[in-house]
């Protein structure tokens, strides 16, 4: 206890949230750089949570039981670091004094494992407020699962960007509909954007729109009143059947010259702006001076609240059965790989199937028993083939149930699974490989986090046929190659979607998609699911020296193999390679590429999607045989001759290639 102080209540609170909005400002100030407006407007919005609700120890910042916090209005990163320090994270002046410069870990916005008591990446606005709704899914299984250990709240400050990006309008939609109770979203509402007063581009009435969602609304008037904001986090965590939004009114650059506008939100403030903040609160005119009483009256109020709660919980987990310990030390571990060798899969008679039967065989294998594995589909369950049979679906009544029925909500599907990861689980997501240009900000930032989401892209191609162009992805695969972190699966047959899903389960680490043809084809003899976790290897070989290698993926493979096989009758020996996973593949080491692709011997890849994908291995166009435009719509086997992907227009233009 602090010398003078007998009780919490004596404490200044005022004096804590202004310390607050003088670090925030001295560090954009340093910085040259950030939001200042955020800062002097909801620091009493983010105080009065870390101080009198959120559930956290800042000695053991990933606790698992702990509330959650999301700042989905990213740009707010200052005033996020500068309520963590002054609340007693491993955080120092010195690492506010390098925000945002190289290698600090108080970077522009806030990083998922970079900064002690930040529990996702956020920037992008309207992310954070979807992520937290599979957060907030995640604890509703977890604490149906584990009764006496799991309970935390999950926690969103957001501003008015956040809520017009359309992501939020799916996930909150979804979040009233599966009644999430234990998700309070705070809302900085200033009515201001980047562009000026929201009034040109915001109209809506909040509490009709998100009532008619299904949630619970509050409104606070004074955003500078902390008793007021308190008494409204105290009401929404009494409702027991919705999520609640509260509507907290500030002045956004509150204190400084430009206070109300939106020059404020931005840019630096001037040095005479600071000063005269500075003595409006009291506070001295020298950058980076805090008073040590105030931040220890801080953590004393934090401390007095969560002490012991780490401590607490693993007494309770300690307790608990072998299996319990087991399971909830999964969740709590990073690193997460599923186990494989209990798969059972039994293939059809007359050896054809589709990839995506396959991958549901293989989801209902592993996944029915697997607490860890959970995810669902965009309003495509029948299509995607990933409802897992007898596992249950996911709601408020049953939130045991492992199917998630998204809806049509590509955008929040995404970030939802981002969620669900980030709470331990290996979540997936499904839909067609055209629609994943939806849920790119949000694979984007699920790769940026490394979370081990697993993507379910079915009609893999223009295969697709008759849905036509919109339906028939052509740059899709470029795009998700592309990304860092993602690994990309492209399997030709059942073989390698079960290699695939090997090579995918065994991962520890990282995102990985994989893209599964819709027509059933054969289960070939060529095909080796062992080899798919090289990302590439030989199919067909040669008796002597090819005269030239061909390489494929997907359905395309399958043309491929028949082409080789009539241009063997014609003398033309060629190796197939299979390559169901390219940047796999680059990744071996210098001998294992050289003994899959020799450097002397000419190679052609075949593969109906964007030439660019090929570029590191093939450097003459001459040699690709691949679509860079749009498909059509038609019989898939009539749409395959029109672009020449049939094995009869292959074989001539590998033969033409090769002369």
């Amino acid at each position: 206890m602090l010398e003078g102080i007998t009780n919490i209540k004596d404490i200044n609170e005022q004096k804590i949230v202004d310390q607050i909005r003088a670090l925030g400002i001295d560090m954009i100030h340093e910085a040259n750089s950030g939001h200042p407006g955020i800062v002097l407007g909801a620091a009493p919005i983010l105080y009065t949570l870390y101080a009198h609700h959120l559930n956290i120890d800042p000695h053991h910042p990933n606790y698992y039981n702990r509330d959650r916090f999301i700042m989905s209005a990213g740009h707010g990163s200052a005033l996020l670091y500068a309520c963590l320090y002054m609340a007693g994270f491993n955080i120092t002046l010195e690492d506010l004094k390098s925000f945002r410069k190289i290698d600090s870990i108080t970077p522009g916005h806030p990083e998922y494992l970079k900064t002690p008591g930040v529990d996702m990446t956020t920037g992008p606005l309207g992310q954070g407020f979807a992520t937290s709704v599979g957060m907030a899914i995640a604890e509703k299984q977890l604490e149906a699962k584990y009764p006496n250990l799991i309970d935390y709240y999950t926690y969103v400050l957001c501003g008015d960007g956040d809520l017009m990006e359309g992501i939020s309008y799916e996930a909150a939609s979804l979040a009233g509909v599966l009644n999430l109770n234990k998700l309070i979203v705070l809302y900085d509402s200033n009515h201001i954007c980047l562009d000026g007063e929201t009034s040109k581009t915001f109209q809506e009435d909040i509490k009709e729109r998100f009532t008619a969602q299904g949630w619970n609304y509050l409104l606070v008037e004074d955003g500078n009143n902390i008793d007021s904001i308190n008494k409204k986090i105290e009401e929404a965590k009494t409702f027991s059947d919705k999520p609640t939004i509260i509507e907290i009114k500030t002045i956004i650059g509150m204190y400084s010259s430009l206070e109300g506008t939106s020059k404020v939100h931005g840019s630096p403030l001037k040095e005479e702006d600071i000063s005269s903040i500075k003595e409006k609160l009291g506070l001295r005119d020298i950058p980076f001076t805090i008073s040590q009483s105030v931040k220890e009256e801080f953590e004393l109020i934090v401390n007095s609240r969560c002490h012991n709660l780490n401590e607490l919980f693993l007494e309770k987990l300690e307790k608990e059965e072998p299996s319990v310990k087991e399971e909830l030390s999964y969740f709590m571990n990073q690193k997460k790989n599923i186990d494989y060798k209990d798969l059972f899969y039994d293939a059809p008679e007359n050896k054809i199937e589709s990839p995506r039967d396959t991958s549901q065989k293989i989801l209902n294998s592993i996944g029915r028993n697997n607490p860890y594995l959970l995810g669902g589909s965009a309003d495509l369950f029948a299509a995607n083939k990933t409802y897992i049979k007898e596992a249950g679906d996911f709601s408020n009544e049953n939130p045991l149930g492992k199917n998630i029925f998204f809806g049509v909500r590509e955008h929040a599907m995404g970030a939802i699974i981002n969620g669900l990861s980030l709470c331990g689980f290996r979540p997936y997501a499904s839909t067609f490989l055209s629609f994943s240009d939806y849920l790119k900000p949000s694979l984007r930032l699920g790769a940026m986090m490394n979370l081990q989401n697993i993507y379910i892209f079915t009609h893999d191609s223009i295969s697709v046929g008759e849905d036509g162009p919109t339906h028939q992805p052509v740059e899709q695969l470029l795009m998700l190659r592309s990304l860092p972190n993602m690994d990309v699966f492209r399997p030709a047959d059942a073989n390698e979607v079960i290699g695939s899903y090997k090579a995918i389960f065994e991962k520890e680490m990282g995102p990985s998609a994989i893209l599964l043809s819709r027509n059933a084809l054969p289960i070939l003899e060529e095909t080796k699911a062992n080899e798919v976790e090289k990302g590439a290897y030989i199919a067909l070989d040669t008796m002597r020296k090819p005269d030239g290698i061909i390489i494929s993926s997907g359905e395309e493979l399958h043309q491929v193999l028949i082409a080789c096989r009539h241009l063997k009758e014609k003398g033309i020996e060629l190796r197939v390679v299979s390559m169901p996973n390219l940047n796999r593949f680059l990744e071996q080491g210098d001998d294992y590429k050289e003994e899959i692709l020799p450097v002397e011997i000419r190679k052609i890849v075949v593969e109906a999607s964007s030439s660019y994908s090929w570029h590191r291995l093939i450097y003459n166009p001459k040699y690709l045989i691949t679509l860079d435009e749009f498909g059509t719509s038609g019989n898939y086997k009539d749409i395959y001759k029109k672009y020449g992907f049939d094995a009869t227009s292959l074989e001539e233009k590998i033969e033409s290639i090769l002369k």
